[in-house]
């Protein structure tokens, strides 16, 4: 005679905090929240960006001109002076800070000892935390004074200038992008390294031919987040860029900036008035700028993704 046992139930009730699960409600409520404030922005800034056209009945081609002058009669609101001012100074100061962030990224992940390396990360997080204005003020104190006595002996006049405002900013992305590249490096699969020292390789072919074509679309990554820095960038550029509305013609002249130019004249326009619509404008120009170079960083992320599978 065999025992039967009574079947044990394998399921149980759910409590009322299981049934509830507040964490994820919590979880789910601040990133639908995070949605909410950046549609919101986006809409704020994109109807007062529009407003120059809509209610000062300004024609789009307004904005393509290159005279600037708020108080002239009648007014002049042409802005293409500070969106090449702005693409100019970033794409300078990219060309500048790229070969050195990406060296450093590279002796960092790949040449340097334990103990220089545990000395160059805490360099890189110390020039994260500089505010922004020490910079201007160093390229106002030293950087420009420097630029105009040295380079007037090679027959170049240069002060408060494009060039100027483009080396302030090389140095301020110079560890956004080389904290990227450093991430990318170290996390490409150790089976590479040792496959290519295998085959007979010396270190620095196994950088050059395994290594940096592995990482170049992260390293494209970080170079264009770089560049979306720089562009955000008002104060320091504003303090050594000579800040003059026209179109820039050489790196030894002074330009200006969208968000320089932002920050120039808000002071002096009343909401609601023309001259002040036309500050939204620029705001408006400025985000689709940094719109465009997000789509850039999907883009290689993605094809990064692609190129692992």
């Amino acid at each position: 005679m065999t025992a039967t046992s009574a079947p044990i139930s394998l399921t149980r009730t759910l409590t009322l905090r299981e049934r509830i699960d507040p964490a994820r409600r919590v979880t789910m409520l601040a990133a639908g929240a995070v949605v909410v404030f950046a549609g919101l922005l986006l809409l704020f800034v994109g109807w007062n960006g529009i407003q120059l056209f809509v209610d000062a009945h300004q024609p789009l081609t307004t904005i393509f001109s290159t005279e600037w002058a708020l108080t002239s009669n009648p007014p002049h609101y042409g802005i293409l002076p500070f969106i090449a001012g702005t693409l100019g100074v970033m794409v300078v100061a990219a060309v500048i800070s790229t070969p050195l962030s990406i060296g450093l990224a590279l002796f960092m992940a790949e040449v340097a000892p334990r103990w220089a390396r545990s000395i160059a990360q805490p360099a890189m997080e110390v020039f994260v935390g500089i505010p922004s204005v020490v910079y201007g003020w160093l390229g106002i104190t030293v950087l420009v004074p420097f630029l105009r006595t040295n380079l007037h002996d090679l027959g170049f006049t240069v002060g408060f200038s494009w060039f100027a405002g483009s080396l302030v900013l090389a140095i301020m992305i110079l560890p956004t992008i080389t904290s990227i590249s450093y991430d990318v490096l170290i996390a490409i699969p150790r089976e590479l390294r040792t496959g290519s020292l295998a085959l007979g390789s010396t270190r620095w072919q196994t950088i050059r031919h395994v290594l940096i074509p592995a990482a170049a679309s992260g390293m494209a990554t970080a170079v264009v987040l770089g560049m979306m820095r720089a562009a955000g960038e008002a104060l320091a550029v504003q303090m050594v860029i000579g800040n003059t509305p026209v179109m820039p013609s050489s790196l030894t002249r002074p330009v200006t900036t969208l968000t320089s130019q932002i920050t120039l004249d808000m002071g002096n326009t009343v909401a609601g008035e023309p001259a002040n619509d036309a500050l939204w404008t620029m705001g408006l120009t400025l985000l689709l700028i940094s719109f465009a170079f997000v789509l850039l960083v999907r883009r290689l992320a993605r094809g990064r993704t692609m190129v692992s599978q």
